[in-house]
């Protein structure tokens, strides 16, 4: 007897967090293993897959790329009692006569052929470049033909399918994109991702909505982290973890907020929640696809070892796709190391809602100060950055904004002492 099930989310995967349906990676009828990917979901920081939770053949699909869809919504059906003929087959040979199969042998055998090369197929074996294609051109696989293995989609296959689509689409409705874009100049029109227009939303009430931000600058000495890196990193390297700044960064901010605790929290209308776990985002950009925040949890009780480990981890993941929701909750506070795209300083970068502040690392550059040098004034080349705390002023004032940045600074200036 053939039973339906309903295909949802499993429970607790989305954490709390939106999502949109992104793309079906099956077709209703295909044949589908417990386990096999079935479709993609895309919220405000990460990309996700659904995995078919029996095996059966897709029933009815009932919802479409670009749906906004939660634990409650019944994505389609799954009907877990179909086999297929192949199975039903094998299974009706394995039981029956030599007689009654060599009477079928002339009706099955084509009907064979078919489904075993059905059954083999590598449609639904995708690997990361298609994956990412996919979903930064919002497209549904069942509709794309594959040239690999076993009618498996190649990243070739997508990139020939969008442009043959951009042509339908020039050729159709030049005239009226045409209208849209700006008049007298040549453009062309790139339609915003899922993650972008959640990113867009996100910055614009953070900045204009809800927290007044300000700004705070200090110039800071990196020499002591260099010297200790130069030391360490062959070690770490060793032992299968890449030691970054950004490790050092994270380590001097956990003992920064155990000195200005105010720092660590988050704003209500009627008190302030000071939390005990310091718990760091790092902002990871993804190219032109956007901004991801993995967090390191309970950075105050790591050593940096164990924070480059857990950093690391985390970024991998975030490059290679593989974040899921857990992976980006509970952050307490945020890090932007925007230095490493040449930038100097940024302000304000934008507090990641619902923390009260952003910190913010410039590029690292060798500079001409002044030092005093057995009581002479000197000119001494030293590596320097600029570091910022953009805040909320609602939680938090100049005060705590700079105490915080002080301490800061020593950590980092006088690491190893």
């Amino acid at each position: 007897m053939n039973e339906s099930m309903t295909i949802t989310l499993p429970v607790g995967a989305l954490e709390g967090t939106a999502a949109i349906l992104s793309t079906w990676l099956v077709a209703e009828g295909d044949q589908v293993r417990k386990g096999d990917p079935i479709l993609e979901l895309e919220t405000d920081k990460v990309s996700m897959e659904v995995c078919a939770e029996n095996d059966g053949a897709i029933g009815k699909i009932l919802a479409t790329s670009g749906d906004n869809v939660d634990e409650k919504t019944i994505l389609g059906y799954l009907n877990c009692g179909e086999q297929s003929l192949v199975d039903k087959v094998a299974a009706d040979k394995s039981s029956s006569p030599v007689a009654n199969d060599a009477l079928q042998n002339e009706s099955v055998v084509d009907v064979v052929k078919y489904d075993v090369a059905d059954d083999d197929s590598k449609r639904h074996l995708i690997g990361p470049a298609v994956r990412k294609l996919l979903r930064k051109h919002n497209l549904n696989l069942s509709l794309i033909d594959g040239t690999g293995k076993g009618g498996r989609v190649t990243r070739d296959d997508i990139l020939a399918f969008v442009d043959t689509q951009i042509g339908k689409e020039q050729s159709n409705s030049s005239a009226s994109i045409q209208a849209e874009k700006s008049h007298g100049v040549k453009s062309k029109l790139v339609p915003h991702t899922s993650m972008r227009k959640k990113i867009a939303n996100h910055m614009v009430e953070s900045l204009l909505h809800t927290s007044p931000h300000v700004t705070s600058v200090f110039e800071m000495d990196m020499g002591r982290i260099i010297e200790h890196r130069q030391l360490c990193k062959m070690g770490f390297e060793e032992a299968g973890v890449k030691l970054t700044f950004t490790a050092y960064f994270l380590a001097a901010s956990a003992k920064a907020m155990q000195k200005v605790p105010v720092v660590n929290s988050r704003f209500h209308d009627d008190c302030l929640e000071i939390f005990e776990d310091i718990n760091i985002g790092v902002g990871t950009a993804l190219g032109d696809d956007g901004l991801i925040v993995p967090v390191v949890k309970k950075v105050q009780e790591k050593n940096l070892f164990e924070i480059a480990s857990a950093l690391q981890q985390q970024t991998d993941k975030a490059r290679q796709g593989k974040l899921v929701a857990a992976d980006m909750r509970d952050g307490t506070f945020t890090i932007s190391n925007h230095g490493v795209s040449g930038s100097l300083f940024a302000t304000p970068i934008i507090i990641n809602q619902p923390q009260v502040a952003i910190l913010g690392i410039g590029k690292l550059e060798k500079r001409a100060v002044v030092e005093e040098v057995n009581g002479e004034d000197t000119i001494v080349i030293r590596p320097k950055c600029y570091v910022s705390l953009s805040i909320d002023h609602r939680a938090l004032d100049a005060y705590q904004t700079n105490l915080f940045l002080s301490h800061f600074v020593e950590v980092i200036e006088n690491w190893g002492k």
